[in-house]
């Protein structure tokens, strides 16, 4: 089973999980399937419904929210990051994710979450409005449009399907959250876990001496979704 890194562009740990990967595991973040997690809108939902999944979500409180508000700060200063705080009003995620899927499909996903990452939580832009998703066409070479437009695309809906599947069947609850077959790992301070635990796999070959389970959820092809179980600082949707 290839390791897998679920996340989301409206989590800032998801943010910070990424960073960490990107520059203290740059070798492993190549090798690991990356699967967007967001909350899905009612069609997404209506087609998840008849694939027979489910998306749990727990609204968070305000109270964790202003917790997380100054946990994420705390986190950001310690690693000499700017940071600032969007205000997401009618978010629609699919807008952001399924362009991701898009900039995929053109060998730029790690591209894109930079971009939207900067827009997000250094610019305070709102990465839910097509029009600025669509801006970052020019510097990843992707035509504004096709990911500006990426939520009305019936086949990028399809992919996005296919990872709502794999969080319902991952057993998926919160961001940043990690798998090595079945051993899973919730939040931004498992991640030093999660690298240990695929270094262990590799170092005594269990992974080529094991299949995967009947109705395990299938490699989507992303480069090697949105409960918002919030139960600690490290993980949140």
């Amino acid at each position: 089973m290839t390791p897998r890194f679920y996340f989301s562009l409206r989590s800032p740990y998801s943010w910070l999980a990424y960073r960490e990967l990107l520059e203290s595991h740059q070798e492993l973040a190549e090798r690991i399937e990356w699967i967007p997690f967001c909350e899905p809108d009612e069609l997404s939902r209506k087609m998840l419904a008849a694939a027979g999944g489910e998306f749990p979500y727990v609204p968070m409180s305000a109270a964790k929210h202003r917790y997380i508000l100054q946990d994420v700060r705390r986190l950001a200063a310690r690693r000499g990051l700017r940071f600032g705080w969007p205000v997401d009003r009618d978010p629609v995620w699919e807008v952001p994710h399924l362009a991701y899927l898009a900039a995929v499909r053109h060998g730029k996903g790690p591209e894109f979450i930079a971009l939207a990452a900067r827009a997000r939580w250094e610019e305070g832009r709102d990465i839910c409005d097509p029009g600025t998703i669509g801006s970052f066409g020019p510097e990843l070479g992707i035509p504004g449009e096709e990911l500006a437009g990426a939520a009305d695309d019936p086949e990028l809906r399809e992919e996005g399907l296919q990872a709502l599947l794999a969080v319902h069947r991952d057993g998926v609850f919160g961001v940043p959250f990690f798998t090595v077959h079945y051993d899973k790992f919730w939040g931004l301070d498992r991640l030093p876990d999660f690298v240990a635990a695929v270094a262990a796999r590799e170092t005594d070959g269990a992974g080529s001496r094991h299949k995967a389970a009947p109705g395990h959820p299938p490699d989507l092809g992303l480069p090697h979704g949105l409960s918002a179980d919030d139960g600690h600082a490290g993980g949140c949707g």
